[in-house]
């Protein structure tokens, strides 16, 4: 079985609880998603909304990976730069797998199918993500293509005395 992904759905109300309910449980679960366990839907909800925001802008678009089921399983956000000496590159942000789907080759998925998507856009060369050290997530990152290129150390504070570093990886795509 596997996952299957769209380009910029259509955001419906189903699909944005979808996403709300996939991000908190990632994040309950310890996944390095912008929040720290425990967590509920309402505080995420700002975020997902600026997350909107950008999609309506044409700012980010949006990569949902749906299972057998129809749930939302995974996500991933690829934010274009505006700024006119980056614009070929983008960000790839809150790249999500659901906990229950863990261990079964999606994450690799979602990264493969967010590489389609980078290239299937006019003038994209790479692609940059930030991910928290500490959890060997530049190791997959890494095992799937994409290079470290920096490093900020204890940039990341997750508690009082657990500071992470701020780990960036590229993908080239060209």
């Amino acid at each position: 079985m596997s996952l299957t992904f769209t380009l910029d759905p259509a955001v419906t109300p189903a699909l944005r609880d979808g996403i709300l309910d996939l991000w908190t449980d990632v994040s309950n679960a310890g996944g390095s998603v912008g929040f720290v366990p425990p967590v509920t839907a309402e505080t995420i909800r700002p975020e997902l909304v600026r997350h909107m925001v950008a999609m309506a802008e044409g700012r980010t678009r949006l990569l949902v990976g749906h299972d057998e089921d129809g749930r939302v399983a995974a996500t991933a956000f690829l934010a274009l730069n505006t700024h006119r000496l980056m614009t070929h590159w983008l960000w790839l942000y809150t790249v999500m797998v659901h906990p229950r789907h863990q261990g079964k080759g999606y994450g690799r998925d979602l990264l493969a199918a967010a590489q389609d998507a980078a290239c299937g856009i006019d003038g994209i060369e790479a692609i940059r993500l930030t991910c928290r050290g500490g959890l060997g997530l530049e190791r997959f990152y890494g095992s799937c293509g994409y290079k470290e290129v920096g490093r900020v150390p204890g940039a990341i504070r997750v508690a009082p005395g657990d500071d992470r570093d701020d780990v960036i990886m590229l993908l080239p795509l060209r």
